[in-house]
């Protein structure tokens, strides 16, 4: 009983396998998923950055096929594309806009849209992602006028799979053409091969010096004008800077410089936008004529599948946006979409579009329609159609 256990050996000293053993260590399964999870965030974060350049600028892709225009696109669209941007050929100058002596045409009453500030440098992730398309110069500029719907032609053609338009009124060549036309070609949007890039700026039409600007860019620059009967224009016009100055002059006081006796104030900007002709002889000095589509306002409205078949031949593009596309507002007494570009929802213009007029005394507006119908004959002969604002 009072035997020793052999040995130096205390009682602690058992066999390992009695006592619980360490968890052997774990395999590498979680390093490999934590990774893998990084480098998943690391994809998904490249991929949303350089999507916010392009992905946010494909009008069209929820709604339409990919249509393609390499078939139907001129010679003078694909001139142009691909090089690097190209300096200015002359020092900028101050635009000026319609004729000496009186307001320009836009003034701070016509900023519906600001111009855009000047855009960062473009990223080594988004360069990495250049599969997504690439910046191009417009190929095709809606140059006017204000108030005739250019905002609605613009809305329209970005259903189409084949446009890419920037949002803002970018008013390069008329009051950032200093910043150079690399800091133009940035505020566009990527573009795939075959696809056109577009802006509109209406103020262009009525500037002295876009035409030459636009020119020297490139001759080839496809240019939509969107023209409306003048005198209702010039309503339109004073119904918008009326909204945001209570305080202005009547319609009347301001169009005429002496109401008795007639005379009109081509200074105000209102009336002068309207003189067609004149504006359009600027252009022709520097365009051919059929580089130069005019888009009737009015069948806009009207016709709009219409007037946008047109556009799209005019565009080398394939006749995808149709009746369709639209339907007619009876509130607004205007067409809308049925599905805007990106959405599936409905889309009407703004609130500011299709807003009423004020009351104007008829005899004020036929002084007006007698004061334009001149200039309106000319305008018809120089683009060979008559609008029928007579």
């Amino acid at each position: 009983m009072g035997q020793r256990l052999s040995g130096s050996r205390s009682c602690l000293d058992v066999p390992g396998r009695l006592l619980p053993q360490p968890p052997p260590p774990p395999p590498p399964v979680r390093r490999k998923l934590a990774l893998l999870f990084a480098m998943l965030c690391i994809w998904l974060y490249m991929f949303l950055y350089s999507c916010s350049g392009s992905c946010a600028a494909a009008p069209g892709l929820l709604l339409l096929g990919s249509g393609s225009r390499a078939a139907h696109a001129p010679p003078a669209l694909a001139s142009g594309r691909g090089g690097p941007p190209s300096r200015l050929p002359f020092p900028a100058a101050p635009a000026t806009q319609l004729a000496p002596g009186g307001e320009t045409a836009e003034g701070a009453a016509s900023q519906e849209e600001q111009s855009p500030e000047a855009p960062d440098s473009p990223s080594p992730i988004s360069s990495f992602f250049s599969g997504s398309g690439s910046k191009q110069l417009p190929q095709a500029i809606i140059i006017g006028v204000k108030k005739g719907g250019t905002r609605a032609l613009l809305e329209f053609l970005r259903v189409h799979p084949d446009v890419r338009a920037v949002g803002a009124e970018p008013h390069f060549f008329d009051r950032s053409y200093d910043k150079g036309l690399a800091w133009y070609r940035d505020l566009m949007p990527r573009t795939l091969e075959g696809q056109i890039t577009m802006e509109k700026t209406p103020s262009y039409f009525v500037t002295r010096e876009a035409p030459a600007r636009i020119s020297a860019m490139s001759k080839d620059t496809k240019l939509l004008v969107v023209v409306r009967d003048p005198v209702t224009r010039a309503v339109s016009d004073y119904t918008q800077t009326l909204s945001k100055r209570p305080d202005i002059p009547s319609f009347e006081s301001l169009a005429f410089r002496n109401r008795t006796a007639g005379l009109v104030d081509r200074a105000w900007s209102a009336i002068q936008i309207g003189l067609y002709a004149e504006h359009l002889e600027r252009w022709l000095r520097h365009f051919p004529a059929r580089q130069l589509l005019f888009v009737s306002g009015e069948r806009l409205v009207r016709d709009p599948a219409g007037e946008l078949g047109r556009v799209q031949d005019f565009l080398g593009l394939k006749r995808i946006i149709s009746d369709k596309h639209f339907y007619f507002n009876q509130t607004k007494g205007f067409p809308c979409l049925k599905k805007a570009e990106g959405s599936g929802r409905p889309h009407c213009l703004g609130k500011t579009k299709g807003r009423p007029h004020p009351e104007i005394d008829g005899q004020v507006l036929r002084r007006l329609r007698d004061f334009y119908r001149p200039f309106n004959r000319k305008f018809y002969q120089m683009t060979g159609h008559d609008f029928g604002w007579d």
